[in-house]
C-alpha cells in the first residue's frame, strides 16, 4: 500500500511535469507566434484530459478495424481489430468540448488492413465511429511525398491505407470526399450538446496499476482503465452521451440554473462518477459545492473510499470523511449500480436512438434547436418511428451520400417528439430538429419496396478501359462474377477498371427505382441511358435512379475499380523490387517485413446480384 501511494505521487509528478513544463509553454510558444497547437496526447505518462485540452486541436487517432456487423460488407483476414473504440476516441473530444474549442481531428484509418487491401467501403463505418465520438476534422494517415515518374506503386510508408492517387480507388474519392464535407460542415456548426460529464478516475489508475512508469498507448488502455471503459459502453448503451472530465477541470466547472457550466461554456445536466475508489479531497469538496448549488452528482457502483497519495495522508484522510458524510445527505447526490434507472433519476432523457434501435449518435445545439449525426454501425436496418430525446416543431433530414435533404414526419406521443427513419446497416443520416419554428421545406420521401424485383441477370458487355497490366483476350460478354475467374492474360493480377453495359425493357411504373448492386469489388459508377447517377463506394451499394428512367428500352453503364492487391502480390511473385525505403519501409501488420507472393487473387468486378426494385412512396 505505501509503495502503491508513492508510485502515484511519481506518476501524478511526472503528469504534471508533463503539462506545466512542456505543452503549456509549447502552446504559449506558438501562440506568441501567430501559430497554434494540435496534439496526439495518447501514448503519454500523463492525464490525457488535461494534456490534449492544453492544445488548440486536440487529436485522436483510429488503430485497427472494427466489426459492426454491418450486413454486405466485405471482411479480410488479414485485419487488425480497432483498438480505439468510442471510449478511446472521447479523450480528444472530450477536452475539446469542455474547454471550448472548435475541432477536434482524428489520425485516420491506421492499419485497418493490409497494405493495397483497404476499400473505401471499410472506411465508412471507421469514420462515421470517428464522427459519433466528437471528431469533426478529419486527417488522413501519413502519406508519403512519390515523384511522380517514379514507377507504381511509388513511394510507400509503412502504416498501412494508401490514400494516393497511385491507388486505384481515387476515382470514387470525390465522393468519398463530398460525403466527409457534407457531415463535418453539421459536425463543425454549434455547439456540443452531450448529456452527462463523466469523471476520469486517474487516481485509481495510478494506484492499481503495476510498474512505474504508466503510458496511456491505444494498445493498452483496455487494461489501464477497464472498469473506466465498461461505465462509458454501459452509459452509451443507456442512452446517453458523456465528455470526459478530469479532477482539473471540475475545479474550474460552475454551476448556471442548475446545469453544469465548464470552462468552455458547455453545458451539462450531471457529472457522473463511475465507481471511483480514491479521489482528492479538494475534488470532493468541489463536487459538494456543486451540488450545494443545484448540480446533481451521480455516484455509480460505490462512492470514493480514500484519498490517493502519501503526503500529509492522515491530514487529508481527516478532511475527507466528514465531506464524505455531507455529500452522501446532500439531496442532490445520485447513488446507483443500476446505470439506467439511476441515470433515468437525473430527470435526462434517453436517447431511444441507441437503446431502441442500436443507433450511434453524436447530437449538437444550435439557435434554432439541434442537430444529430447518426450511423446505423449495427447488423440490423431501421424502419420505425424512434423517439427524439429533444421536443422539435419540425424535422428536416439530410442525407450526406446524396445530398438529398426534406422534411420527415413527425408526433407527440406521450409529450415527446417521434420522427419516422429508415437506415439501412451502415447508412448514416442528419436530423436537424426546428425547436420553435414549423420550417417550410420540400418532404423527404420515403418508400417501401414492391413485392417483386427486375433482375437484370441476362450477360453484359464487358471491357477494361483502364488495366496495369493490361489485360487482353477476355470475353465480350459475361455474366456477373469476380473478372478474376475470366479467361485472358492477366485477369488475376490487374488492378483496373471494368465497364459492364447491357439494356433492359421496362414496362412496370413505380413511384421509384431503387438500383441494387448487390456485391462490388470495390467501387461503381453508374450511368443509365447515358446521363451519370452517381457512384457508389459504400454498402448498401443502392441508388435511387427513377429520373434516369423511361418506359421501354433502357441502358446501363457501370465502372467498377478494384484494389491494387491483385497487382502488387503478382509484382512480388515476379521479384519485381517496389520497396523504396530502408527504415520506414512497408512493413505487414505485424510489423514484420515479408512478401505478398502468396496472396491469393482478390475478388474484383460486379458481382451482383443487379436488381431493379419498384418503390412505392410512403406516407407513416
Amino acid at each position: 500500500m505505501f509503495q502503491a501511494r508513492v508510485i502515484s505521487d511519481y506518476r501524478e509528478t511526472l503528469s504534471d511535469m508533463l503539462l506545466e513544463n512542456f505543452t503549456k509553454q509549447w502552446t504559449e510558444w506558438a501562440h506568441k507566434r501567430g501559430s497554434g497547437t494540435r496534439n496526439q496526447a495518447h501514448g503519454s505518462p500523463g492525464n490525457l484530459i488535461d494534456l490534449y485540452a492544453t492544445v488548440d486541436v486536440p487529436e485522436c487517432e483510429g488503430f485497427g478495424l472494427s466489426d459492426f456487423g454491418i450486413k454486405g460488407l466485405r471482411k479480410d483476414s488479414l485485419t487488425r481489430a480497432n483498438f480505439s473504440d468510442l471510449s478511446m476516441l472521447k479523450y480528444a473530444s472530450s477536452a475539446a468540448h469542455i474547454t471550448g474549442k472548435t475541432y477536434t481531428s482524428s489520425e485516420t484509418f491506421t492499419w485497418l488492413t493490409e497494405h493495397f487491401r483497404t476499400s473505401l467501403s471499410q472506411c465508412k463505418p471507421d469514420l462515421d465511429l470517428m464522427f459519433v465520438s466528437g471528431v469533426n476534422h478529419v486527417f488522413f494517415h501519413g502519406t508519403t511525398y512519390s515523384p511522380k515518374d517514379d514507377p507504381w506503386p511509388g513511394w510507400k510508408f509503412y502504416a498501412s491505407i494508401d490514400m494516393s492517387m497511385t491507388n486505384p480507388f481515387w476515382k470514387a474519392v470525390p465522393s468519398f470526399y463530398d460525403y466527409i464535407t457534407k457531415c463535418q460542415s453539421f459536425l463543425q456548426y454549434g455547439k456540443p450538446d452531450n448529456d452527462f460529464l463523466l469523471y476520469l478516475p486517474i487516481y485509481d489508475i495510478w494506484y492499481e496499476q503495476g510498474g512505474r512508469f504508466l503510458m496511456f498507448d491505444i494498445h493498452k488502455m483496455g487494461e489501464r482503465a477497464p472498469r473506466f471503459i465498461e461505465a462509458v459502453q454501459r452509459i452509451e448503451t443507456a442512452g446517453y452521451d458523456v465528455d470526459y472530465i478530469s479532477d482539473k477541470y471540475i475545479g474550474e466547472t460552475s454551476v448556471k440554473d442548475n446545469e453544469l457550466l465548464t470552462p468552455g461554456g458547455a453545458k451539462y445536466k450531471a457529472i457522473i462518477v463511475p465507481g471511483a475508489k480514491l479521489m482528492p479531497e479538494k475534488t470532493l469538496r468541489k463536487l459538494l459545492e456543486l451540488a450545494d448549488n443545484g448540480a446533481t452528482i451521480v455516484f455509480l457502483d460505490q462512492y470514493p473510499e480514500d484519498v490517493p497519495g502519501l503526503e500529509e495522508l492522515e491530514k487529508r484522510r481527516e478532511d475527507f470523511a466528514p465531506l464524505l458524510d455531507k455529500l452522501k445527505n446532500n439531496p442532490n447526490i445520485l447513488f446507483g449500480t443500476d446505470y439506467d434507472k439511476t441515470l433515468a433519476q437525473t430527470g435526462v432523457a434517453a436517447e431511444t436512438l441507441k437503446k431502441d434501435h442500436g443507433l450511434s449518435y453524436i447530437r449538437r445545439t444550435n439557435d434554432n434547436g439541434f442537430h444529430y449525426f447518426i450511423s446505423a454501425l449495427t447488423s440490423t436496418d431501421t424502419d420505425d418511428w424512434i423517439e427524439l430525446a429533444k421536443n422539435a416543431m419540425s424535422v428536416v433530414l439530410y442525407n450526406p451520400m446524396n445530398g438529398k435533404s426534406g422534411k420527415i414526419p413527425v408526433r407527440t406521443v406521450d409529450n415527446r417528439t417521434e420522427v419516422y427513419l429508415q437506415l439501412h446497416s451502415g447508412e448514416s443520416a442528419i436530423l436537424r430538429t426546428y425547436t420553435n419554428e414549423d420550417v417550410q421545406y420540400d418532404a423527404y420521401k420515403f418508400y417501401e419496396p414492391d413485392d417483386y424485383t427486375i433482375a437484370i441477370d441476362n450477360d453484359w458487355d464487358f471491357h477494361f478501359i483502364e488495366s496495369t497490366p493490361q489485360v487482353t483476350g477476355t470475353p465480350e460478354k459475361v455474366s456477373l462474377g469476380s473478372w478474376t475467374e475470366l479467361s485472358g492474360e492477366n485477369t488475376k493480377n490487374t488492378m483496373g477498371t471494368a465497364r459492364y453495359s447491357t439494356s433492359f425493357f421496362l414496362h412496370e411504373q413505380a413511384d421509384e427505382w431503387l438500383l441494387s448492386l448487390g456485391d462490388v469489388r470495390e467501387s461503381a459508377k453508374v450511368r443509365i441511358n447515358g446521363e451519370e447517377v452517381g457512384t457508389l463506394w459504400a454498402v448498401p451499394y443502392n441508388c435511387y435512379v427513377g429520373d434516369y428512367l423511361h418506359e421501354g428500352e433502357n441502358t446501363i453503364e457501370i465502372e467498377v475499380t478494384n484494389l491494387p492487391a491483385n497487382r502488387i502480390a503478382e509484382m512480388d511473385r515476379q521479384e519485381i523490387p517496389w520497396r523504396k525505403f530502408k527504415e520506414i519501409n512497408i512493413v505487414k501488420l505485424d510489423y514484420s517485413k515479408g512478401t505478398y507472393a502468396n496472396w491469393q487473387p482478390m475478388e474484383s468486378g460486379l458481382l451482383g446480384p443487379v436488381q431493379l426494385i419498384p418503390m412505392n412512396n410512403i406516407n407513416p
